[in-house]
């Protein structure tokens, strides 16, 4: 997807168009990567929920540098980069599962509300199988460089909801 230029939350070029002078333009694709093992809203250890979802809003903060949230519709996608040897996954969290902490995490920070996200990709890879590294991200990479367990989420402007293909 190509980058999109999208208005921070509350701005409306017709009453404020000024604003437009000054910059005040975000460009999606946004990315950044979580380096940790992710924590399923089903735990009942809700501490464990709470500091994961404060670990998470940290690293969007870091990358996000200050700006407001965005206030439109968004498409998100996180992928899960776990490790365990292969044919042994059955002690990996559900991506489902994993989603929700990191969807509520971002409230505030990246979007205004989790409401926004019209459209949403979940997924889990093994750091045991081979990648196409070419075209990878610089983010990407930052995150497969840590050597463990971490989550990659790209924030991206939503499709044209029109469009049923």
């Amino acid at each position: 997807m190509q980058g999109v230029n999208l208005p921070i939350a509350g701005f409306n070029p017709l009453i404020d168009p000024y604003r437009i002078d000054r910059g005040i333009f975000l460009v999606l694709p946004f990315e950044f990567v979580v380096i940790g093992k992710p924590v399923s809203h089903q735990t009942k250890d809700r501490k464990r929920v709470q500091a994961w979802k404060e670990i998470v809003r940290q690293a969007a903060q870091a990358c996000w540098a200050g700006r407001p949230p965005l206030g439109e519709p968004l498409r998100v996608v996180i992928t899960h980069y776990y490790e365990v040897p292969s044919g042994e996954e059955s002690g990996v969290p559900d991506s489902d599962n994993i989603v929700k902490p990191v969807r509520d995490a971002l409230n505030g920070v990246i979007y205004v509300d989790d409401y926004q996200i019209t459209d949403f990709v979940s997924r889990r890879r093994n750091l045991n199988d081979s990648f196409r590294v070419r075209g990878m991200s610089t983010v990407l990479a930052e995150g497969f460089c840590k050597g463990e367990e971490f989550l990659h989420i790209k924030i991206e402007a939503a499709p044209d909801p029109s469009d049923l293909s």
